[in-house]
């Protein structure tokens, strides 16, 4: 039982997380609707203390029996099966939604055996065993049980108190980053262990910058040519409403491709860098290039991309929408667009920065410098002027109630 607080901070927060979004936290708010909040949770504890109980003993007994490595390789492919679960998301089947309505004398007994079938097989059990596999049986089986109970009083606690207004996405997608960090932790140590090298030294071996640029160079091009093809095929002008009605006056003709070329240049210069890093063409700046800032400048690429593409994407369905016979113009305040005005462009500075953390050299510090003044000329001198023109009143109010490119940040009130 030695060292059984680290496993049971250690368990309880991973198995938080992975209740979030899961359908027990589902069968926890149906059953509040129908009892009292105390005999559910007790109910879920009962529950929850046999099913990590067994999860427990399954997962010690494989951690006895099998080498570190070959554990940890394990427990990090399992946490990235996680996440990829976590994102998928959870529903209750009708059989599962059918023992939560059911009344079965009385709530701790319903809610008991109920959770109970539910949890059998669940990523918390597995998530559980896992843990158990690596640290004292003790401190997994309490930390994996207040854990889940800790998760699904805080869904009665918040559902009841805000309803539908939960941001259930953006629990959903935060509770599977974190796995995949776990994951991706544990694979890394799982490797060093092979090497019979330490984690930092295995990290500064590989993520050398030479792989630093190929990777950066590879998100790059991924983001200009998805986001061409998805341009390409949709003929998408700001927020998919269309050409204008009126021609731009030439001085914003002239601003705009002035922000145009600025754009295309930093993109080159945004593409040249890692390019010229990977070939040892240019060196990054010492001070500045270590692996967390590969891992982590590799991470924001891929959010700025991600961004990106689904801004067009978002707006190529509006732009389909809008080829119905009698559809006209309309300002499309959806989706991505409901909190900021201009997502896409967040996203090309985002990736950007990115690329400057991945390979930190003055050509990369000159293309985020570039693209962040083109992108504000752009949306300032040029794209809000000429929707404001085309949408009057409804852009305005847009403005008074979404941010230019953060949440909250830049509305015009």
């Amino acid at each position: 039982m030695s060292g059984w607080l680290p496993a049971t901070l250690l368990s309880f927060g991973v198995i938080f997380l992975a209740e979030l979004g899961d359908k027990s936290q589902l069968m926890a708010l149906t059953f509040a609707t129908r009892y009292r909040v105390l005999p559910v949770l007790v109910g879920i504890t009962v529950a929850t203390s046999v099913v990590h109980a067994v999860s427990v003993a399954i997962g010690y007994g494989l951690g006895s029996a099998l080498p570190i490595e070959w554990v940890l390789l394990a427990a990090g492919l399992a946490f990235l099966g996680f996440a990829a679960w976590t994102v998928r998301g959870d529903e209750l089947s009708p059989d599962e939604s059918s023992r939560a309505n059911r009344s079965v004398g009385s709530a701790v007994v319903a809610a008991s055996v109920a959770f109970l079938l539910a949890e059998l097989g669940d990523k918390t059990m597995l998530a559980t065993i896992t843990l158990a596999s690596q640290h004292g049986w003790f401190g997994t089986w309490l930390g994996s049980t207040v854990g889940m109970v800790a998760a699904d009083a805080l869904a009665i606690l918040v559902g009841r108190l805000l309803g539908k207004q939960l941001p259930e996405r953006l629990v959903r997608f935060g509770a599977a980053t974190l796995f995949l960090l776990f994951g991706c932790s544990l694979t890394v140590d799982a490797a060093a262990q092979f090497a019979r090298v330490s984690p930092s030294v295995l990290l500064a071996t590989v993520l050398n910058h030479h792989l630093a640029g190929w990777i950066a160079l590879g998100i790059g091009l991924v983001g200009i040519l998805g986001s061409w093809l998805v341009h390409a095929r949709t003929r998408l002008s700001p927020h998919g409403q269309g050409p204008g009605p009126y021609p731009a006056p030439r001085t914003v003709r002239r601003i705009s491709r002035v922000a145009g070329w600025l754009l295309a240049l930093a993109w080159v210069l945004g593409l040249a860098a890692p390019l010229l890093v990977a070939a040892d063409v240019l060196q990054p700046i010492p001070l500045l290039s270590n692996p967390g800032g590969v891992v982590v400048g590799a991470t924001v690429m891929l959010l700025g991309v991600a961004l990106l593409l689904a801004e067009q994407v978002e707006l190529g369905a509006v732009r389909r929408a809008r080829r119905k016979p009698g559809a006209g113009p309309r300002l499309h305040t959806g989706g991505l667009f409901s909190r900021i005005r201009n997502p896409g462009f967040l996203g090309m500075v985002v990736a950007m920065a990115g690329t400057m953390l991945m390979v930190p050299t003055l050509m990369a510090v000159m293309a985020t410098v570039l693209i962040v003044v083109a992108v504000q000329i752009q949306v300032r001198a040029v794209r809000e002027p000429d929707l404001a023109g085309l949408f009057g009143r409804d852009y305005a109010e847009y403005q008074e109630r979404t941010g230019r490119f953060l949440p909250k940040i830049g509305t015009n009130r």
